[in-house]
């Protein structure tokens, strides 16, 4: 098969040739905006799930739609340890200068782009956050209005961003139109942002603004708004994205292939979905290493099985190995023990087996390793702030990337 041809994407947030089994999604979210747009109420949005299940590429999708309804639109990826003033301030900008030309008032435009600068430059009045600020966060909008004193500018990330939001909510219904404020990763928000954040959509929430959050995180997400305010729970519409059904991972494989009049065989898909499990980027790296490998159409199992061994060479290295190598030593202790713990073997839809990774007691982790559960939480909370597990329920922890314990159990000790 010809390499160019293919037209496979095992990329990070890249999207694929077909993006299958995400209707759902897509229709929710087209009712979210015309509802908004007729001044109905309607809650945020938060995509949680494994990495490699999409979520990136859902939440670039989403945008799209939004910017074809003629929303404002920006977006951020949260960092660890990073304020989210800046980036905020940034996304909002560039949301604001979307609908600026269809703006009959410049000057409204004007005041509100002193309120962003006046936000954008303020750092917290006390506390370590006084601090002078890293270069990173030295954020330098290239506004030409002054900024605007007495809004958005007392320090407090709540007060200010609740203040933010409102007036751009504003400038958006001067408009007819709505702000979509896209966050990816957004587990790794501090939790005084997070709870600013809640805070800001309660209050958007209450008024009717036409201004919504979508958020995309790993399945824990949830619980960390829920940490930061109780009311979370009810604040926004949280939807799970979880692996493709054998429907939609063969749609995924067969669509791009009819397109360049290639054909699967039957067994070949079924092979495919055993190694896949159905996660979307494994679909990708699984079709792209048989294309390269298959001499003609249609592709048979023998096709699939002659490239399984490139596939799973290529995610131990980029997808599980720069993910192990991160690990400290007894980080990896505590993952191998997790792994040997978590297998659970199930039936897979194409008729093979698919080995998945069940939550695993703290507590088992600690007799495996004969280890007291407290001198093994410095490994947990890292691996946690590395995102490499979740605990998703109290005393149970869970690896955030699919297939991750069954790569740890082929690796040598």
């Amino acid at each position: 098969m010809d390499p160019v041809r293919n037209p496979y994407a095992p990329g990070a947030g890249q999207r694929p040739p077909e993006l299958a089994g995400r209707g759902r999604e897509l229709d929710v979210f087209d009712v979210v905006l015309e509802r908004i747009a007729r001044g109905r109420p309607e809650r945020s949005l938060m995509l949680t799930g494994l990495r490699g299940v999409g979520k990136t590429v859902l939440l670039n999708t989403l945008r799209s739609q939004a910017i074809n309804h003629l929303w404002g639109t920006g977006k951020i990826e949260a960092r660890p340890d990073q304020s989210l003033r800046r980036p905020i301030a940034a996304a909002l900008h560039m949301a604001v200068r979307e609908l600026a030309p269809r703006h009959r008032a410049p000057e409204r435009i004007d005041a509100f782009l002193g309120v962003l600068k006046a936000f954008a430059q303020r750092s917290a009045p006390t506390g370590r956050a006084a601090a002078a600020p890293k270069l990173r966060d030295r954020w330098q909008p290239g506004i030409d209005v002054p900024a605007t004193s007495g809004r958005a500018d007392s320090g407090d990330i709540e007060i200010d961003l609740v203040e933010l939001l409102s007036d751009a909510a504003g400038v958006a219904a001067d408009v007819g139109t709505g702000i979509a404020v896209f966050i990816d990763e957004m587990q790794d928000l501090g939790a005084e942002d997070v709870s600013a954040l809640c805070a800001a959509c309660h209050e958007l929430s209450q008024l009717g603004a036409p201004l919504i959050v979508v958020g995309a995180g790993l399945p824990h997400l949830p619980a960390v708004l829920s940490a930061a305010k109780s009311y979370s729970e009810r604040l926004y519409r949280y939807q799970r994205i979880d692996r493709l059904d054998r429907l939609a991972a063969d749609q995924a494989l067969c669509a791009p292939a009819e397109r360049e009049e290639v054909e699967y065989e039957q067994k070949a898909l079924d092979l495919l979905y055993e190694s896949s499990g159905g996660y979307p980027y494994f679909v990708q790296a699984y079709g792209k290493a048989t294309w390269d490998h298959a001499p003609r159409s249609p592709i048979t199992a023998a096709d699939v099985r002659v490239a399984a061994p490139e596939a799973e060479a290529e995610l131990a290295v980029g997808f599980f190995g720069s993910r192990f190598e991160r690990a400290t030593p007894a980080e990896r202790e505590y993952m191998r023990a997790m792994a040997t713990l978590s297998l659970v073997e199930g039936e897979t839809d194409g008729g093979g087996r698919d080995d998945m990774d069940a939550a695993v007691p703290t507590a088992e982790i600690a007799r495996a390793l004969d280890r007291k559960p407290a001198s093994l939480s410095p490994a947990r909370d890292a691996l946690i702030k590395k995102g490499l597990i979740y605990s998703g329920e109290r005393g149970t922890v869970a690896f955030t990337v699919p297939h991750f314990g069954r790569y740890l159990r082929t690796q040598p000790a």
